[in-house]
């Protein structure tokens, strides 16, 4: 472990800590508002590393990270949870969050690199950096990730149903959601050793389906916590479908168009790959 992973470790230690131990000064307040709380609290200490250290990507993890955390909890909470929906579910979560996290240990460079997403922002919002830093890259997604944990509360702390068959398609969906990610970054880590050039388009494997796989597979594991929820009670709240569909704004109105404007740039043949796939659906194969 270099000394940047180190500091990103002892960052998330700290945090989580404080986090749990502002939960007493949250007890009046419903559980999910209690954890929403101190979800806020963490995010604030990683806000303060990402200051101090000039790089906003140590928050990236937290992505990872925080839905395990927040699982694991739920699960401390438990009054009549199904256990083997609980084994289940946190399974689904922890290989989700290893392989995210794992990824990015793997290709972050260390204090000297932070995301060119953040990067981009800085130079954009010039004087209003601080607030675009917080609430954009720190808060914001907070919010997104602890809405998209919502079935989990049901799942691992209060839903009594027994096991039925979507709690099979929440575990298949979860399952085949964390592959596709981890074949998709896998593939793209290989491409990129062996390209020849940065100008070059990956459109091989899984890339010749859609163009973003991993951001599908990232879309399916949310649509398994929300699967997770439903078989635990049978019903689908605002609260408890709010998070996905968020999730899948997010990333067909943000996250995709944001990194194709860039791929777009950067790289010339880009435009003649737009044509001949599909974003998302995983379908461009069979139109060929």
């Amino acid at each position: 472990m270099n000394r940047s992973h180190l500091l990103i470790a002892i960052s998330y230690v700290v945090a989580i800590a404080v986090a749990y131990l502002s939960l007493p000064i949250f007890a009046n307040y419903p559980i999910l508002v209690q954890v929403l709380l101190a979800d806020f609290v963490a995010t604030i200490v990683i806000f303060g590393f990402s200051l101090a250290f000039r790089n906003s990507s140590f928050y990236d993890p937290y992505w990872s990270l925080v839905p395990l955390v927040i699982g694991i909890y739920f699960v401390g909470l438990a009054d009549g949870a199904v256990v083997w929906r609980q084994i289940m579910a946190l399974s689904v979560v922890g290989a989700w969050s290893l392989r995210l996290t794992g990824n990015f240990l793997f290709t972050w460079e260390g204090l000297e690199h932070q995301d060119w997403r953040y990067a981009e922002l800085r130079s954009q919002s010039g004087f209003f950096w601080l607030p675009v830093n917080f609430f954009g890259i720190h808060l914001i997604p907070t919010i997104l990730v602890f809405l998209g944990c919502i079935p989990l509360y049901y799942a691992l702390s209060i839903g009594s149903r027994e096991l039925n068959i979507y709690d099979a398609l929440a575990l298949f969906t979860g399952i085949a959601s964390v592959w596709l990610e981890y074949q998709s970054d896998a593939q793209l880590h290989r491409f990129r050793r062996q390209r020849q050039t940065r100008q070059e388009v990956l459109m091989t494997g899984l890339w010749s389906w859609c163009r973003h796989p991993n951001y599908l597979g990232e879309i399916g594991f949310w649509f398994s916590m929300l699967l997770f929820g439903y078989a635990s009670t049978g019903s689908i709240d605002g609260w408890m479908s709010v998070g996905f569909f968020t999730m899948v704004v997010l990333f067909v109105f943000v996250s995709i168009p944001m990194i194709e404007k860039k791929m777009s740039r950067d790289k010339q043949g880009y435009a003649d790959y737009q044509a001949a796939t599909f974003a998302l659906l995983p379908l461009s194969r069979l139109r060929r």
